[in-house]
């Protein structure tokens, strides 16, 4: 959400904003907020300026109500006309006052959905394009092989070792679901692991956040297509599970003031997530690319406006060392304009490389969205000269299970059918150097 003043002030650079995200229907949106911000605070003046004028008039019958005791005839009528003029001028003006209370309500919800709706202003790096088909390749790590056997599908590759069962979630839960059994269980389990302790040496705290989180963390967190098409809503109770910890990482921080010196805050996580997947993807029925839930272990940093750049190259270069150390090649895709979520200011998927499709997907996100999420959370820090300003808040997947076990199995598979274990996962996998499929 950008600042009001920012938007009455450069009304011409919003709207360019919002057609370089080709979001064009939301032009309307900058004259309304404009037009509703000047009526909000007129009425905001109007009724100052009332409570100010009750203030004068109940001021002034104190004194009047003193002489009213000692005065006699004539001068006593006058003095109560006076007083009964300045009780009708108070009632007249508590009604206006009422009216105008109720219109100050009304304009504030109002310009608040607005300017939840308008984008964010995205960084001058960004590509211009309409959807992820304009992203662009900026650079790769490690080289993409394609071996010579056949590798099978990813769902394939773990039945060989008996190590899922998506027809018995089906009867349980439904498409989108999935049990991950013995050695691809463990795996799964271990690369979590090791991503947590990843993040730990790279001086993160970890951190086991709440899945469940209110409705307001939501709407400060995302933008409102994202929520309708993402999170699951508990039933009766304002509680929406997370769709990665993300959400309630940056919540955590929620209405409080941060003294500068405690950033930057550095934070990893793991949780579930729970995921609609609506849209044009949809859930993948025999797979586990798209799913409804699945494990993830995040990052998150709270930082100095001037040094979120910093951390945005510095987090996404984590993802790519963390991968390369599992011997899977990757690469870094800058994602264009029609392609940022609207909290988002710059944003870079790392994708993995499947010898199988002979071609790169995605298994994390990297994104810095400036001081949006913070202004929607009233997250602010105090400076050292006492001035309160708004920090900015960067994510990144650390490392998101299955989809990163396709990445995985299809690299590490052997013409035999069997998965090394690159060293780095070893000691997670009680010293297991090689996985062997199930006679």
């Amino acid at each position: 959400m950008l600042d009001i003043k920012f938007i009455r002030d450069n009304p011409d650079a919003v709207r360019e904003n919002i057609k370089k995200k080709f979001q064009d229907a939301k032009l309307p949106l900058v004259d309304e907020v404009i037009d509703l911000d000047a009526k909000l605070r007129a009425a905001i003046t109007e009724a100052s300026d009332l409570r100010a004028k009750r203030n004068q008039l109940s001021k002034a019958n104190g004194p009047l109500f003193g002489k009213l005791k000692k005065a006699e005839g004539a001068e006593k009528d006058e003095i109560q006309k006076q007083i009964d003029a300045n009780m009708a001028e108070v009632k007249a003006n508590d009604a206006r006052l009422s009216a105008l209370e109720a219109q100050e309500a009304d304009f504030e919800a109002k310009l608040h959905h607005d300017m939840l709706l308008i984008p964010n202003i995205i960084d001058p790096s960004v590509p211009i394009g309409e959807d992820d088909s304009k992203n662009v390749e900026v650079q790769r790590f490690g080289e993409p092989k394609v071996p010579d056997f056949e590798v099978p599908y990813h769902t394939d590759i773990m039945a060989k070792f008996a190590g899922i069962d998506i027809d018995s979630a089906l009867r349980v839960s439904g498409n989108g679901f999935y049990y991950l059994l013995g050695d691809i269980a463990r795996l799964h389990e271990a690369v979590i692991a090791y991503a947590r302790d990843f993040m730990i040496g790279k001086g993160f705290t970890y951190c086991i956040p709440p899945f469940m989180i209110h409705g307001n963390v939501v709407e400060g967190v995302m933008s409102q297509n994202d929520m309708d098409s993402m999170m699951y809503k508990i039933e009766g109770e304002d509680l929406y599970l997370i769709g990665t910890s993300e959400h309630s990482m940056i919540g955590k921080f929620i209405d409080q003031i941060l003294p500068e010196n405690s950033l930057p805050q550095t934070l990893t996580s793991y949780s579930p997530c729970f995921r609609k997947e609506k849209g044009a993807h949809g859930i993948e029925e025999r797979g586990v690319y798209r799913i409804h839930q699945f494990e993830k272990q995040e990052m998150i940093v709270v930082c100095r406006p001037e040094d979120s750049m910093k951390w945005y190259d510095q987090m996404w270069q984590y993802s790519v060392e963390l991968f390369r150390s599992m011997d899977i090649p990757v690469r870094q895709l800058e994602c264009c304009s029609g392609d940022l979520a609207d909290l988002k200011v710059k944003s870079c998927d790392i994708e993995a490389w499947s010898p199988r499709q002979k071609k790169y997907f995605e298994v994390c996100s990297c994104s810095n969205l400036g001081d949006a999420q913070a202004r929607r959370l009233k997250i602010r820090v105090k400076g050292e000269d006492g001035k309160l300003y708004l920090p900015h808040t960067l994510n990144n997947t650390v490392v998101a299970p299955p989809r990163m076990l396709i990445a995985f199995l299809e690299n590490n598979l052997c013409s035999d059918g069997s998965v090394n274990i690159p060293e780095v996962l070893r000691p997670y996998m009680g010293g297991t150097e090689k996985l062997v499929p199930k006679a």
